[in-house]
């Protein structure tokens, strides 16, 4: 019963062992990885209190190893001693019992042996007394004869007498030692092995109570896991993690003035209200920097044709080139004159580049990204140059304190083995000082550019006009957004006022190619023009990376249609609107 009892919690034991260990794996498993969108999302108290639930899921697997090995210590290991002398001892006592009856049986043989003995010189004795007596009545006899037969009849009376006295002595000890046998010896080993069972028994007992209590002596701490885990659950605060989200992808944007009102009963006169609608369209479906997918989730998709694209999604709107009640289509002097103006820089930025999102690669300077996330990049980089600074003057003081050691016992080493070493770290901590001064100055320019909360001149000017600060070699330049959702660039804040001046103005755009229609296309939504299937037109703006290319069928008529439904053929020369893409 203490073999099966050993058993059963062995088994016991390593069911546990088994738990614990997926448990641990389950842990693990769920664990955010480095560099990965998981390790990214840890700061949010949701993901925060699910970390903590593992890392308490961790500690209650571990209760249940100390369960298997408490058990292994204070039962197993003690059990398997224990059988072991529980053995012994029953072997012993058996033992005992055995030379006990065999000590009795030898008794009771020699006890046989003595009453045969007694029985046969009583016959003897007899035989010899009956010889006597005939060869006493017998005349013929000689005396000596006689004399013979009585010694004789005498010595075999004696030695009966003999036996019968040996019988008798034996018997009485056989008697003694039997009834020492059944009264005293035997009833001692069987008190002894009662005793050995009820210790058995006992030790069975306090096991069972020692496999309890072993569970119950890790409930405490299970307890405390669980309270974490509760207590991890409660600390979620969803607006906090809302606030989070808006301030690691807010962009710093500026959302765009009030539409002016444009009188169609005047002379054509376009003021840049016309941009600015589509760029407060565009504002306000573009979100925060995403690290990941499309930047501006609600743009369709410009690999699929749509059949009849939403308002939303067109770059200018406003153009209602199909309404018969509109006069003349106006044309979009601000992507006009951005065009114009980004002719005499390179574009490094576009839509493109944003849609890879914040992390992707891009400008040393993260000029590729909005103000506010740039700031937050160039700001993380300042303190990971600056750790690293930290470090090489640690290694430096370290080195430098061993150097006066070496100064000061040379037996221990060649103080001029370090310079080296120095010479190489103060190199390295003057390289990262100067990138701490570059990206610092980035930062100064991107805090003093970035669009002011109680800046209303600019609300009040009725012009969509985004900034991000842009670092390009020599070229640092504000960025505005286009009405395609791209940023162009702007010389300073006195562009501004000139700009806006200069478009009162309007001009047409002018014809930077031809395209052919592929596909009939209706052109219900407003600013889309409707095409038929191999028509020729004018192309005056090519695709921005939206999906639609602007073009004019005549003087009168302009408007969207998408890309792929057309097959465009560009002018070489062609001053128009530029691509971005």
């Amino acid at each position: 019963f203490v073999e099966r009892y050993t058993k059963f919690v062995k088994e016991r034991s390593e069911i546990e062992t088994n738990y614990a260990k997926q448990i641990r794996n389950l842990s693990k498993k769920y664990q955010p990885k480095k560099n990965s969108r998981e390790e990214e999302e840890s700061k949010y108290t949701s993901c925060v209190a699910f970390l903590t639930t593992l890392n308490e899921l961790n500690d209650y697997a571990g209760q249940h190893e100390v369960i298997a090995e408490n058990l292994t210590s204070q039962i197993i290991s003690e059990l398997s001693r224990y059988l072991q002398e529980l053995k012994t001892e029953r072997k012993s006592h058996f033992h005992d019992g055995r030379k006990a009856q065999q000590h009795i049986e030898s008794s009771w043989k020699q006890l046989e042996s003595c009453k045969r003995k007694f029985e046969r010189d009583c016959k003897e004795a007899d035989r010899a007394q009956q010889y006597f007596e005939k060869m006493d009545a017998d005349i013929n006899v000689t005396k000596a004869d006689v004399e013979k037969a009585r010694q004789q009849a005498q010595m075999r009376h004696q030695m009966a007498s003999d036996s019968k006295s040996d019988y008798s002595a034996y018997l009485q000890k056989f008697n003694q030692e039997q009834n020492e046998h059944y009264y005293t010896v035997i009833p001692n080993i069987f008190q002894k092995l009662q005793e050995m069972e009820e210790r058995r028994i006992e030790r069975l007992g306090v096991c069972m109570k020692t496999f309890a209590e072993v569970d119950r002596q890790v409930l405490p701490i299970v307890g405390k896991c669980l309270d974490g885990m509760t207590k991890a659950a409660e600390s979620i605060e969803p607006k906090t993690d809302s606030k989070q989200v808006v301030e690691s992808y807010k962009s710093g944007f500026e959302p765009p003035g009030d539409v002016e009102f444009e009188d169609y009963g005047q002379a054509m006169k376009r003021t840049a209200s016309e941009t600015s609608l589509s760029n407060s369209k565009d504002g306000k479906e573009r979100p925060g920097g995403k690290s990941k997918g499309k930047l501006w989730p609600f743009i369709k998709n410009k690999n699929k044709p749509p059949p009849a694209p939403p308002a939303s999604s067109l770059p200018s709107p406003s153009a209602v080139p199909n309404d018969p009640q509109s006069p003349k289509q106006h044309k979009e002097p601000i992507s006009h004159r951005l065009n114009d103006f980004m002719t005499s820089k390179p574009k490094m930025h576009c839509l493109r580049s944003l849609r890879r999102g914040v992390s992707g690669s891009g400008p040393e300077d993260f000029s590729h990204l909005p103000p506010e996330q740039r700031r937050k990049k160039l700001q993380g980089k300042i303190d990971e140059l600056s750790k690293d600074i930290q470090k090489e003057m640690d290694q430096r003081d370290a080195l430098t304190k061993m150097k006066d050691v070496y100064a000061k016992n040379p037996q221990m080493g060649d103080p001029t083995s370090v310079d080296p070493r120095l010479t190489e770290i103060g190199q390295n901590i003057e390289k990262l000082q100067h990138e701490v001064q570059k990206f610092e100055a980035w930062l100064a320019e991107v805090e003093g550019r970035m669009p002011s909360k109680s800046d209303t001149q600019r609300r009040q000017s009725g012009l969509y006009e985004t900034q991000n600060n842009t670092s390009m070699g020599n070229n640092c330049a504000q960025d505005r957004e286009s009405p395609d959702g791209s940023y162009t660039e702007e010389q300073n804040s006195e562009t501004h006022v000139k700009f806006d001046d200069e478009f009162d103005d309007e001009e047409a755009l002018p014809t930077i190619g031809t395209c052919k229609a592929l596909y009939p296309f209706e052109g219900h939504n407003e600013g889309t023009i409707s095409v038929a299937e191999g028509e020729l037109l004018y192309v005056i703006e090519e695709d921005k990376g939206d999906g639609w290319t602007r073009v004019r069928r005549n003087e009168d008529e302009e408007g969207y249609v998408p890309t792929s439904y057309v097959e465009v053929l560009l002018e070489t020369n062609a001053k128009g609107a530029m691509t971005y893409i």
